[in-house]
């Protein structure tokens, strides 16, 4: 039986948060500041949205969640990394994560680089775990790996991240926006859709729709999250507001009304890329429409 979407939301997230405080070491081992700072941003409440695209792509392709959940962990600790190190001063210089202090205003910048480091470490820990009594092969094991890597590296958050960084303050086209935008958070978009579809068994042409959707989804994600930063509060999107001033987003590049078009065009175009794949994909169709209405 297929859950209604809130009851995938609800049932997912959750199972999620479960696997990522057992998978996560105590507070209490040393070195226990470094610890705290890797559970006070990943355990936060939050969206989860590339975890459960994960989830939704492998899930719609039979995949046992014994063999989803982890992978779809490790998605979130690099999430969770990121935005430790996108919240830092030389960064963006945020001072508000998911309605509470940045992590480096909490534990410092110093322990809160060494906490998005300790994330991503152990993000690549979890898959050899698994490859040895858990659910998945080695080689399955080192695939995810490199899928993760690839999302990460220069080719992906990273190359994104530093284009941003370069343009600040100067005025971008939209191939350059796109190319930020597309590599530092479509990547990670990406990466959830089509390890789910690996980890899936999925064929060329269901991995071709993963890719397609989820690149869709991943700008369109973004483009709301340049309207709640230009039309929001930190009060309902738990983030500091107004940080991009000085930035070229899709918002100053096209106006409010321009960017909100573009996000539905882009959430549109997300749906249209499941349609080969039938009525299997209608959760996957759903969490796009989830993006369309988010207020946070």
């Amino acid at each position: 039986m297929t859950l209604s979407i809130e009851a995938f939301l609800t049932e997912k997230r959750a199972l999620v948060e479960q696997a990522l405080g057992r998978l996560l070491p105590p507070e209490e081992k040393p070195p226990s500041s470094v610890h705290r700072a890797m559970r006070y941003t990943l355990m936060l409440p939050g969206k989860r949205l590339r975890a459960l695209v994960l989830l939704a792509s492998g899930g719609m392709l039979r995949a046992p969640e014994e063999r989803l959940v982890p992978a779809a962990c490790q998605v979130e600790m690099v999430h969770a990394a990121s935005l430790i190190l996108d919240d830092l001063p030389c960064m963006d210089g945020a001072t508000l994560r998911r309605g509470v202090p940045a992590n480096h205003l909490v534990f410092g910048e110093a322990t809160a680089i060494l906490a998005a480091f300790a994330l991503l470490n152990r993000a690549y820990g979890i898959g050899p775990e698994e490859g040895t009594g858990g659910e998945w092969e080695p080689q399955v094991a080192a695939r995810v790996a490199g899928m993760l890597a690839g999302a990460v590296g220069t080719e992906g958050l990273i190359g994104g991240q530093s284009s941003d960084l370069e343009s600040t303050g100067t005025p971008l086209d939209f191939e350059a926006l796109e190319y930020i935008h597309s590599h530092k958070t479509g990547s990670l978009f990406i990466a959830a859709a089509e390890i789910g579809g690996f980890l899936g068994d999925a064929g060329d042409r269901e991995m071709e729709a993963l890719h397609r959707y989820a690149k869709n989804l991943g700008l369109a994600f973004q483009i709301t999250d340049d309207l709640l930063d230009a039309t929001g509060s930190p009060q309902t999107t738990g983030k500091d507001c107004g940080l991009d001033q000085r930035k070229t987003t899709f918002v100053a590049f096209a106006g409010l009304e321009g960017a909100r078009r573009l996000a539905d065009e882009l959430i549109d175009a997300s749906r249209l890329a499941l349609e080969p794949l039938g009525e299997k994909a209608a959760t996957l169709a759903s969490l796009a429409e989830n993006v369309r209405f988010r207020v946070r």
